[in-house]
């Protein structure tokens, strides 16, 4: 199935989940803010939310340094 993570097409398994999602993009869960169909989803339930055709992602990182 596919979804749109940041305006490009991603190809994921059907039922994927937002968190393992996140890991295959190597991508640590807890530094990441994510919109789902255009609601942020709170990080405790990234292990639940169920990503289905069409979805769409929007990632923030947030990158510190000095």
């Amino acid at each position: 199935m596919k979804i749109i993570c940041n305006g490009a097409k991603k190809e994921i398994q059907e039922d994927a989940i937002l968190v393992d999602f996140l890991k295959s993009l190597d991508l640590d869960p807890d530094t990441v803010v994510v919109e789902c169909d255009g609601e942020i989803i709170a990080r405790k339930d990234y292990e639940s939310q169920i990503l289905v055709d069409g979805t769409k992602l929007e990632l923030i990182r947030f990158v510190g340094g000095g």
